[in-house]
């Protein structure tokens, strides 16, 4: 049974990763930012209340991404592992998250640390090119990442739940090593 998190700066390549290694283990990769869009195309109840917020430029509050998380959880495809990827962001939600798991008898994930250096960070998503990735954008929201994220991994070490990966490889070499260390 594969339930994994996944941590990492943006443009460390956690998504990407999360994507191949769920496609490979046949499990559900859940992405908090996928499961908001998802709920508000399809109208959901929760994706309703998350429009409101998202259509005044507002951030979607704990409550209602956790309310995301556990229905999304909950659903027959998750049963067999997932990978969370984008939540927990912060300790509060690592705390609601491991009150969830156990609640549904979803224990013994574990957590995957994708660590790679600002400047390779910084240098990714400036080659990707997006309108809002701008260097000093970027460095913000390291910043915002770094602050939020850092209590984080000594939550998960202190559980001893925390696998940290080099995110500064390529694609294939981190993907190696992210096998190795979930084996």
């Amino acid at each position: 049974m594969t339930r994994l998190i996944f941590l990492g700066p943006p443009g460390s390549g956690k998504g990407t990763q999360a994507q191949t290694l769920a496609e490979k283990l046949d499990i559900p990769h859940v992405s908090t930012g996928e499961i908001l869009r998802q709920a508000m195309k399809e109208q959901t109840p929760l994706g309703i209340k998350a429009q409101k917020y998202v259509n005044s430029g507002e951030l979607v509050p704990d409550q209602l991404v956790q309310d995301l998380v556990e229905e999304r959880l909950s659903q027959p495809d998750a049963q067999s592992g997932w990978i969370l990827d984008g939540f927990p962001r912060k300790v509060t939600q690592a705390v609601f998250l491991e009150g969830l798991l156990v609640k549904t008898g979803q224990g013994g994930e574990r957590v995957v640390n994708l660590d790679a250096p600002d400047d390779v960070v910084i240098a990714r998503l400036l080659a990707r090119g997006r309108k809002d990735d701008h260097e000093e954008v970027i460095r913000r929201r390291l910043e915002v990442y770094r602050q939020e994220t850092a209590p984080l991994i000594d939550y998960y070490r202190d559980r001893q739940k925390l696998l940290t990966v080099n995110g500064n490889q390529s694609l294939e070499a981190v993907t190696t090593e992210l096998q190795k260390v979930i084996a």
